[in-house]
């Protein structure tokens, strides 16, 4: 969650990330270069999130306490309000065309946004709200490509937007959350399109480039050409399968699983030593028992590329996978398994880097970190783009003007009939 706050901290942006494996915040401060310093951290491990819905309520709430108190603690700074990544796989996503006519022959910022009003007339379920509406490129009398049509002249101008949208009772739980631990939410910012902030660079979302976010129960994906999102998806398989496969397959507690996996993962047997073992706990009193790593690469390695053939199946159903010259950019917390790099390599036949947070100073060798992109990226885009989600407020506006519109109407028949 990331958004300036109101004076005496004015210059404060906060990113939350609910996440499955863990609740993450960040507090930073904006500088006058209009670079963030991170001056607070906190972290804590979430027990009410599956596959990035809230299914535990208090356990939730309990996290984002815990983490937004070890991140006020850090910084001195009490924490006001909030920007707040989403995820799931009740997300879901579209491309829309809209056009108008430009009013006085120069496009101006009503005509903008009466054309991206037109792009989004497209009837939703009425179980999903918009996220996000994205422009990709205007059109005027069908010159493409125009990313600032404001000042240009035309008769008609046209819009592509890239929708995003969530589940309503989803956001509302999420939203629940936060404001128990006495938090406003200023946003709710899709995880993958926060990820992006932090990772990717200006040249990758203009040659065309697919991140995948990597997390604990989903893995998020976000095409980028021609410097804007073309595509984006989520895939139920991340970090959570791999603990249960390990936990499974070696019979020890989840708890241990997940431990083994940080310290010994790896997705190439080619990697390691063929003589290396590890120890393994037992379930219940039995005693720990040593095991060959070998056997945890041939657990990791089939998880790991399943995963990245069904980003593959992906980008060839929307026909990207020749279209993203830069590669794919892996990150989140279970993009750090060794070997996982390599093997993308293999799948993809392409380029594949880590995504690394970056453009922020402070506590910067604790944040630039995978597990940490999409925290960061709240505060970035958060900051960039204020004012992403609608409202409660601007929904009671809206309320209002039509409440207005009809005691006009109201008005105009009694006078006239």
């Amino acid at each position: 969650m990331a958004r300036k706050q109101q004076n005496p901290n004015a210059n404060v942006v906060i990113g939350l990330d609910i996440g499955t494996s863990k609740i993450a915040a960040i507090i930073g401060k904006v500088k006058e270069d209009g670079n963030i310093e991170v001056v607070g951290m906190g972290t804590h491990p979430s027990k009410g999130l599956k596959k990035g819905v809230v299914v535990n309520i208090d356990s939730t709430v309990e996290s984002i306490q815990r983490a937004i108190d070890e991140a006020e603690r850090m910084s001195g700074i009490k924490a006001e309000s909030v920007s707040v990544g989403i995820a799931g796989s009740h997300i879901g996503s579209f491309n829309s065309n809209g056009m108008v006519a430009i009013s006085n022959q120069e496009v101006q910022e009503e005509d903008v946004q009466r054309v991206i009003d037109a792009a989004q007339t497209i009837a939703i379920p009425g179980d999903q709200e918009v996220l996000h509406i994205l422009p990709q490129e205007f059109m005027i009398d069908n010159q493409g490509g125009i990313r600032e049509p404001i000042g240009m002249s035309g008769v008609r101008l046209e819009a592509k937007v890239h929708m995003v949208t969530g589940s309503v009772s989803a956001a509302q739980n999420i939203t629940k959350c936060v404001e128990r631990c006495s938090l406003k939410v200023d946003n709710l910012i899709l995880e993958q399109l926060a990820s992006s902030e932090a990772v990717l660079s200006e040249d990758e979302k203009e040659l065309g480039v697919c991140l995948v976010d990597i997390g604990g129960g989903t893995t998020d994906i976000a095409i980028f050409q021609n410097g804007a999102i073309r595509h984006s998806a989520v895939i139920p398989v991340a970090g959570d399968q791999v603990t249960n496969d390990i936990a499974m397959a070696l019979r020890t507690p989840k708890q241990a699983a997940e431990d083994i996996k940080k310290k010994y993962a790896c997705a190439l047997p080619q990697l390691i030593s063929q003589d290396e073992e590890i120890e393994v706990p037992s379930v219940g009193d039995r005693p720990a028992r040593c095991l060959s790593r070998h056997t945890l690469v041939e657990v990791i390695e089939p998880r790991y590329e399943e995963l990245f053939q069904l980003i593959q199946a992906e980008l060839r159903r929307t026909d990207f996978e020749n279209k993203i010259a830069a590669g794919i950019v892996l990150t989140g917390g279970s993009s750090l398994v060794e070997g996982a790099v390599e093997l993308a390599e293999e799948v993809f036949h392409m380029p594949v880097r880590l995504g690394m947070p970056h453009d922020v100073t402070g506590l910067k060798e604790e944040v630039c970190n995978p597990s940490f992109a999409t925290t960061v990226g709240l505060l970035m885009y958060a900051k960039e783009h204020p004012g992403t989600r609608f409202s409660s407020e601007k929904a009671s506006e809206l309320t209002l003007d039509k409440e207005s519109v009809l005691e006009k109407m109201k008005s105009w028949f009694s006078k006239n009939f």
